[in-house]
This record gives C-alpha cells, structure tokens and sequence, in this order.
C-alpha cells in the first residue's frame, strides 16, 4: 500500500522501489482530507513500467459515474492492463463532513457501478435510479480502453458483499483480514469468478517479537464498532470485544492485544511465518494480499516485506 500519509517527496521514490523489490500490485488510498486517488494513481503510473496499480477506494457519492468512468478509462488507455478501480461507500463520517451521505449507501453504490461497468464497456446509458440518472451517457469510441480495467466493491457488511457479487468484478476488504473473514466474505459474495483483495497491517523481521511490536500500532482502530464484521468470524471474538471495553484508549488496547491475536490480526513475522499466513489468506478466497506497512521508514520496509513474497 502507499500510505495516504508518505511525504510527497517520497511517493514516486516509494513506487519504483515498490516495483523494483518485486511487488506485483501497488494501491493508493483515498481518505478524506488525504491526496486524491486519481491523481496519485496517475502519477506512480507514469513513474513505474510493470507494476500494477489499483485505487482502494474512491467513494460513489463523491463522483459523477460518466466522469469517474472517463477517468478510469483514461488511465485504462494510457496504461492498458495495469489498472484496478475500487469503488465503495466511503466511511460515513468523512460522507457526512463533505456532505455526501446518501439516505441508502447501499443503492447509490450499486446504481453508480452498474453504471460505470456499462460505460466502460462502451454502452450508451440511459438510467433512472435513486441517486443516478442518466439520458444516452457514454463514453466516445477513441476513449475507451481496449483492455477495461477491473471495477471492485469496496465493502463490508452482508448487504454489501452481496451487492458486490452482483454487480462488481471483485471486492477489497479493508483490514484486518483473517482467513476466517476472507472465507466468509466469499460466501456472501456468491460469486465466481470475483477476484479478493484483503489489506492487513504488515511487519517482516527476523525475529517474530519485534515484528508483533511494530505491527501493534496499526492495530489500535479495530476495536471500533465499524470493524466488528471483520471480527465476528473468529473464536476469540468476544474476548475482543471484552478486551476494547476495559480499554481507556486505542493505544492502551494495541498494546495489550494478545501476541497470538496480533499474529492473526496482522502479517507480522518472519518472511516465512508471513509467507505461511499469506498463503492461508489465498487458501480461504483472497486473490491479491495487499501489505500495510507499519514501519517508521516505510520506503525503508518493502525490501523486507517483498521477502516475504
């Protein structure tokens, strides 16, 4: 991942290194108040020759779907088959501070991408929904891409997974993702072939303790009611929830979370405990692992995580 966060300075540095350690995919965030998902995309494209770089998310209710189709079908022709689009709700907050929150999350979204899908495969779009309406909208023949780029879902809830079955290429799921979530994920999903990308907070060292140590900031948000789908499929599920709640603050409950609850809730280890994890994560549905890196220096980092591949 390309944390929102990275100095400018490094973002394009942060990129080709990412390509040059072996990393097969890149994603760019974007969060309210962070850089814009579009452009940074545009830009580590530009700076990278093969690596792959997918947007996770972009939220429906910011963006006209004709004019974010024409964005993705403009990085789509300019850099054909390097390209995936994650559209999804938005974080309810963020949609409530920019003055976007729809009354139904769910039937903007799948309005929006049944919407962009069509677009980009060239259709002529005329629709009358909820939140999008649209009268013989297209995109014009010299624009579209000859290879259309992926169009995911990026979602949480069972309503919402199974929306993305419906009507997405494929579903990315924020972290934490367990093998436990990803597989339940899947089954509501009902869909084959529907590609999986799970993020999770990584660390790789040759010792598994300061690995665990590293990771444990990142872990600080999880408790919050918004994660609960996440947790709701694990043994120690309510043991969790017992553990946040006698927790004064998110940092006090990141450093107590139990070191074999860190492991699960992270890839943090080894290279080949991390190497092992991943490959559970593959066995339960996921597709793409998708690496959060927690380290201080994060540009410093990807080696050690790419040995991990």
């Amino acid at each position: 991942m390309l944390l929102r966060d990275l100095p400018h300075g490094q973002v394009l540095d942060y990129a080709r290194r990412a390509e040059a350690v072996g990393f097969d995919e890149l994603w760019v965030v974007e969060d309210l108040g962070f850089r814009g998902g579009v452009a940074q995309t545009a830009a580590v494209l530009a700076a990278t020759r093969t690596i792959t770089v997918g947007i996770g998310i972009l939220p429906a209710a910011i963006r006209n779907p004709v004019f974010a189709a024409m964005e993705i079908a403009t990085l789509g022709q300019l850099f054909p088959g390097r390209v995936t689009i994650g559209v999804g709700h938005g974080m309810p907050d963020w949609m409530r501070s920019a003055g976007a929150l729809p009354d139904s999350p769910l039937t903007l979204l799948g309005e929006h991408l049944t919407a962009i899908r069509a677009l980009l495969r060239g259709e002529t779009v005329t629709t009358r929904g909820r939140y999008v309406t649209l009268t013989e909208a297209r995109l014009e023949p010299s624009s579209l891409p000859e290879i259309v780029p992926p169009v995911l879902a990026g979602v949480r809830g069972p309503k919402s997974l199974a929306l993305s079955g419906r009507v997405a290429d494929g579903t990315v799921l924020a972290e934490p993702c367990t093998p436990e979530y990803v597989r339940a994920s899947v089954e509501k999903t009902a869909a084959s072939p529907h590609s999986v990308v799970t993020y999770n907070a990584a660390s790789v060292h040759p010792d598994t303790a300061t690995a665990v140590a590293e990771v444990r900031p990142g872990l600080a948000w999880i408790g919050e009611p918004d994660w609960a789908p996440h947790l709701a499929p694990l043994p120690f599920a309510a043991e969790f929830a017992q553990l946040r709640a006698s927790c004064a603050t998110r940092e006090e409950f990141a450093q107590r979370i139990p070191l074999e609850w860190v492991t699960q809730l992270a890839l943090a280890g080894t290279p080949d405990e991390v190497r092992a994890r991943n490959a559970e994560l593959f066995d339960a549905g996921a597709t793409t692992s998708v690496l959060i890196p927690a380290a201080a220096d994060p540009l410093a980092a990807l080696p050690a995580l790419a040995s991990a591949r």
